[in-house]
């Protein structure tokens, strides 16, 4: 038999499945703010995964990945236990802003602490009543507001555990990124906790592709792990490719920008990938690429300012090999 796990004083037994609301601070009316947290707990014993979303209280889609998962009959036959955290930011969804009320972004306040800021609180609520009960995490995320991400995972491939678990996920595009300082990444990877970061769509919008390929991603590594029953399908899967280095191409002046340059379209060195211009008409200003690439994220306002980030674009050893799997995982999801 799996063993009881007990979050917030609560206890949940081996074949049972409980929603708790942890407690974060006071509202000025009375009350609690509370931390929402489904924890099922298998009756079988296996990993301890917790899957987050809204660490950035406008990213919304992670939180519909986590309502259809945990609507599906398959987490029954759960080994090992699932934490699933659906809304961690629960002041900046409220509001439907990125940050909290003290404009502090969450995911540069861990581990926090018990008598810092509120978003320090909020932190060490989390970690402790959480990540730290888990052995394996997933943290869902989109672009930020007016950017839109192709699905990508972004792990700390050195650690072994966590480049298994980005590999099996099933994005088209890996991303060995920096970790940085004041993350949850940063605190699970000093707490010895493999974590991936799904980054898909938009904030304050929902994609449907994104929220599918996030689904089946987390699956994917739920199946990795043996927490859930392997399935058998004739569709091959998507082969993920890990990039060696992103760059952003920035707006090269102020203006209004024209593009028909789309998200996962491979683009070559010199490329030009749209024109800034003034509303007068007085003239176009090439947008370049510097190197040849896949864009993996960029932004959707038209209106940009001299400096502003415009497309991102993931390098790769081979390009040819990595365009195709983004087609061909776009019409996976899409069929």
């Amino acid at each position: 038999m799996n063993d009881t796990i007990t979050i917030n004083g609560v206890e949940i037994p081996p074949g049972n499945r409980e929603s708790i609301r942890i407690p974060v601070a006071g509202r000025y009316t009375s009350g609690d703010v509370t931390l929402p947290v489904c924890v099922i707990n298998g009756k079988k014993p296996g990993p301890r995964l917790f899957v987050s979303a809204a660490v950035h209280g406008d990213e919304l889609n992670g939180v519909e990945i986590v309502r259809r998962l945990l609507n599906l009959k398959t987490v029954k036959r759960l080994r090992g236990t699932l934490i699933a955290a659906p809304v961690v930011n629960v002041y900046g969804f409220v509001s439907q802003t990125r940050y909290l009320p003290d404009r502090r972004d969450l995911n540069r306040c861990f581990p926090g602490s018990q008598s810092g800021s509120l978003a320090a609180r909020l932190a060490n609520t989390f970690v402790k009543e959480v990540a730290m009960k888990a052995t394996h995490g997933i943290d869902l995320h989109t672009g930020s507001l007016h950017r839109t991400n192709l699905p990508q995972i972004r792990a700390t491939l050195e650690d072994s555990e966590a480049s298994r678990l980005a590999h099996s996920f099933g994005a088209p595009v890996i991303l060995d990124s920096n970790i940085r300082p004041g993350s949850l990444r940063e605190t699970l990877n000093n707490l010895g906790i493999p974590l991936i970061i799904y980054e898909a769509g938009e904030a304050l919008r929902f994609d449907e592709l994104s929220i599918r390929a996030g689904l089946q991603g987390v699956l994917s590594v739920m199946r990795s792990l043996e927490m859930l029953p392997k399935v058998v399908t004739k569709r091959r899967p998507v082969e993920p490719f890990v990039a060696r280095g992103s760059t952003w191409v920035r707006a090269p002046e102020s203006g209004i920008m024209r593009t028909g340059t789309s998200l996962g379209a491979r683009v070559e060195s010199g490329a030009i990938l749209g024109y800034v211009s003034d509303p007068l008409a007085e003239g176009d200003t090439p947008i370049v690429s510097p190197t040849a690439g896949v864009i993996i994220g960029r932004t959707n306002l038209p209106l940009v300012n001299e400096g502003d980030a415009l497309f991102h674009i993931a390098v790769f050893e081979q390009l040819a090999p990595v365009a195709e799997e983004v087609d061909f995982f776009h019409e996976h999801l899409s069929s």
